[in-house]
């Protein structure tokens, strides 16, 4: 015979206060396991999502990022005449030269200075970027010293509000416009006039070249075009590609700082079901005995005994997740190690972050019901109907 599931179910709640306890520690380690995951996915679609398939970024050849490269006018003349490169409706080629720049600037109510990305652009460079939209104000105006902020660089940065002036450069500059990207990266940046930034930085080169392809087919084509003439030394690469290379060093570590944590975390969690479900065995011996003695046999009794430490794990598991879906709504920022600037992103749940925190909930709740389960199932018929 086999003992129904609602037995252990009923044995859960009868006692009450060391189930909830039990339970209560897997959804902490859970909570810590699932928020990890959630940063580092949230820090690998905020870049990923920066770029766009059809976009390729050139930088030159060793540079990892744009804020390292430095691409000559001659150069970027000679990529934006590139056959592969889309037309646009004037007549004009899709290709915005552009440079970057890290300024350190101070934080609102903090004073604290953290370094932030200034891009600049020209007329193109807004084009191939469809995903941002102007918020408040306007764009700004080529030959001028005027800039936009990304909305998460003027909401947590002196003078970078609409209508407030920040000095860099040895200039004044008026922010006459906040964009939004939404969960991108350049949701993160000012971005200002390219010729008028390299006035005033003293640049006498670009940073990077940023073009829009006829076709995403003819990528390759356009590597090997641009790759193998003498005089360029720069790499293509897709924008969406480049964009997820600069999010794996921090995901990767993010990740590994996470698992280690979670690994310690869950030791005490499954000890906690482990004393649990021994005082469980320990409380039920009779009750145990009758069970074997009314013909239940010891693989139903190890069964019932590990459903009960499942059942603890995925109420755990589901309670862990639900909290951890509340940092959703949560706004951090850290430090892209790539490029040293301060990167702001949200916390993603997907379904993949709730299926791996379930299934590793599951996994501490079978674990620490083990050894009880098995000791429950070996119990002596006669000695377990003579205990007190």
């Amino acid at each position: 015979m086999k003992i129904p599931f609602s037995y252990s179910w009923k044995s859960l709640l009868a006692r009450k206060a060391t189930s909830a306890l039990t339970a209560a520690g897997m959804a902490l380690v859970v909570y810590v396991f699932a928020t990890v995951l959630m940063l580092s996915e949230g820090l690998k679609q905020t870049l990923v999502a920066t770029g766009s398939d059809d976009n390729v970024v050139l930088i030159r050849q060793g540079a990892e990022t744009e804020v390292q490269s430095t691409i000559e006018r001659e150069q970027a003349a000679i990529i934006e005449s590139a056959p592969e490169i889309a037309y646009a409706p004037n007549g004009t080629k899709f290709a915005s030269k552009e440079v970057m720049v890290l300024m350190t600037l101070p934080k609102r109510g903090s004073d604290k200075p953290s370094n932030v990305t200034i891009r600049g652009l020209s007329e193109k460079g807004l084009e191939l970027r469809p995903q941002v939209r102007l918020l408040e104000g306007r764009m700004f105006r080529p030959g001028s010293s005027e800039i936009v902020a990304g909305r998460k660089i003027a909401e947590n940065f002196k003078g970078a509000g609409i209508g407030e002036t920040l000095r860099f450069g040895l200039r004044d500059w008026a922010v006459v416009g906040v964009t939004d990207a939404g969960n991108t990266a350049f949701s993160s940046e000012i971005w200002g006039d390219a010729e008028q930034l390299m006035q005033a930085f003293r640049r006498t080169a670009y940073s990077a070249v940023v073009a829009k392809l006829a076709d995403v087919s003819l990528l390759e084509r356009f590597k090997v075009r641009i790759e193998s003439d003498p005089r360029m030394k720069v790499e293509a690469k897709r924008e969406t590609d480049f964009y997820a290379e600069q999010s794996e060093m921090l995901a990767n570590f993010l990740k590994i700082l996470g698992m280690t944590l979670s690994v310690i975390f869950s030791l005490g969690a499954i000890i906690g079901a482990v004393i649990t479900m021994y005082g469980a065995v320990a409380s039920r011996t009779r009750e145990i005995g009758t069970l074997r003695a009314l013909g239940f046999r010891r693989v139903g009794i190890l069964s019932a005994f590990l459903f009960e430490s499942l059942l603890l794990g995925l109420i755990g598991g589901l309670v862990g997740v639900a909290l951890a879906s509340t940092m959703q709504f949560l706004t951090v920022s850290t430090l892209n190690w790539q490029t040293f600037s301060e990167l702001a992103f949200t916390f993603t749940l997907t379904p993949a972050i709730a299926f791996q925190s379930l299934a590793f909930s599951l996994f501490m709740g079978l674990v620490g019901g083990l050894l009880p389960a098995f000791r429950a199932a070996r119990m002596d018929l006669i000695e377990a109907l003579r205990a007190v």
